[in-house]
């Protein structure tokens, strides 16, 4: 197998998972683990897809994961703000 089927199947596997673990309720399309699965997989998805040259994924993959690495960022940033305001309070 080469690598950069490896790749792409280790990202499908990872985009897939998220697929599941939502549709069985383990996990929230709001949860940090779902954005992190669907960020990671389309990033090696899309890596794999730029490895052999099929740019339709490229931008696909690409774009997927830049939507999730925003939803990450904004999730990050939210739980810091959460946690500075309750800390606020309890002085």
């Amino acid at each position: 197998m080469s690598p950069e089927t490896m790749i792409g199947s280790l990202g499908v596997a990872l985009l897939l998972l998220a697929f599941l673990l939502n549709l069985v309720r383990v996990l929230s399309t709001e949860s940090y683990p779902y954005t992190a699965l669907n960020f990671a997989g389309a990033s090696l998805a899309g890596y794999a897809s730029y490895l052999i040259g099929f740019a339709p994924f490229v931008i696909l993959e690409g774009t997927w994961a830049v939507v999730a690495a925003v939803a990450l960022v904004r999730r990050m940033l939210g739980a810091g703000r959460r946690r500075r305001r309750t800390h606020s309070r309890e002085k």
